[in-house]
């Protein structure tokens, strides 16, 4: 943990004191209650999962659609934490299928539903059919399993959101935007809550993830040098999403506030920290040709070709924030977590209106990026999308 945080420009853990404090009525309320953790295998899902798992939950159900990460969750689990007396299963299940549907039919008898499943990635707008499967999982899938957990009495319902949402300019950051108005509209017949936090660090398919894979395959590091982000620890983001799930009132939305220890910091500068500490000096190289060229030796020398290089793609935000300035706030509960506190506001016509058009695509059987667009403007109107005609697949 002490290497991870100073890569990313920190010393100290965010919330140490907020768990601290708030520590017995964590353990008691989880120790009494049933979970099922929904794309439970990413990054965040795995943390969450095993800060649920510590503290003895009474039924623990982890579902994902990933085999592969379920199975390296267990083996995590198994060999850190070892064993609850309670019921701890994994599901290899697709939450937008029937199959899913029958296994909630079976029992789905939960006291907390939290939904970590996700397409997070800006450069999944690219194209029109990545895109159509984003609005499936992030919007769709998240109110069919909403649905499904008031039909079964759960006590409540956490999603996890994005700070990308906060007056968002990419189409993943509208789209968990236009998920936090399904959810408001849900939240006159279950108890939500959400959470909006910065990248997690060395998160699975994560630029600062590739570091480590670029590393192994023997690759230049690539990274953009003007572009400054928050991050939080793996950790971090599960403690932060327990804490909403137990202690978030009716449609609180949670952020970590922002301190001396959570700062920005720029991609190209964790590139040059990550290299130093694994004993490799960054080597700048002016294009992707010479950075190709010269892996084949600098490493070696005890070099590394790096490219930074300024960004240019659509959907890149020129400064991260949690909220706007027409939220209202409660920056006094804890020590380093913020609440957006939210009134039950949707446009029932505009949700109804959203789902009826992308049915329509859906069974003229085609649409385009810009069909969808235009939707996307129509359900936030000051949506700020920035169209480059750039996108990262077409970067090293």
């Amino acid at each position: 943990m002490t290497k991870l945080l100073s890569l990313i420009g920190r010393n100290e853990e965010l919330f140490t004191e907020d768990l601290k404090e708030n520590e017995n009525i964590l353990q008691n309320e989880v120790s009494i209650s049933s979970f099922l953790v929904i794309g439970g295998a990413g990054s965040i899902g795995q943390a969450v999962t095993k800060e649920i798992f510590k503290r003895n939950p009474k039924k623990l159900h982890v579902v994902d659609i990933s085999e592969n990460n379920l199975a390296e969750l267990v083996r995590d689990i198994r060999s850190s934490l070892g064993y609850i007396k309670n019921e701890f299963k994994t599901y290899a299940l697709d939450i937008g299928s029937d199959i899913y549907d029958s296994f909630i039919k079976t029992d789905g008898k939960y006291d907390y539903v939290l939904n970590l499943s996700a397409l997070k990635h800006v450069r999944s707008e690219k194209d029109p059919f990545t895109l159509m499967r984003m609005i499936d999982v992030n919007i769709f899938n998240t109110d069919k399993t909403l649905q499904q957990s008031i039909e079964k009495g759960t006590k409540k319902y956490f999603c996890v959101s994005t700070d990308k949402a906060a007056n968002p300019v990419n189409m993943m950051g509208a789209s968990k935007r236009i998920m936090e108005m399904f959810l408001m509209r849900r939240s006159l017949d279950i108890k939500i809550s959400t959470a909006r936090f910065a990248n997690v660090a060395f998160s699975d398919g994560s630029l600062l993830y590739s570091f480590n894979q670029r590393i192994q395959k023997r690759q230049p590091i690539v990274a953009p040098n003007d572009i400054k982000r928050y991050f939080v620890t793996p950790s971090e983001s599960g403690e932060l999403c327990l804490m909403s799930t137990i202690f978030g009132e009716n449609r609180d939305i949670f952020f970590p506030k922002l301190s001396e220890a959570l700062h920005l910091i720029s991609f190209a500068d964790i590139a040059v920290k990550y290299l130093e500490n694994i004993g490799y000096e960054p080597h700048l190289c002016k294009d992707e040709e010479e950075a190709r060229e010269l892996i084949k030796t600098l490493p070696d020398q005890g070099k590394w070709p790096c490219l930074f290089t300024k960004s240019d793609t659509t959907g890149e935000k020129d400064f991260e924030e949690f909220f706007t300035e027409k939220e209202i706030l409660d920056m006094e509960r804890f020590r380093n977590l913020g609440i957006i506190k939210n009134d039950p506001l949707f446009n029932e016509s505009l949700l109804e209106h959203f789902e009826r058009e992308i049915k329509k695509m859906r069974q003229k059987g085609s649409w385009s990026k810009q069909e969808i667009v235009d939707l996307f403007f129509e359900m936030i109107p000051d949506f700020g999308h920035k169209e480059t005609g750039k996108y990262l697949d077409d970067k090293m």
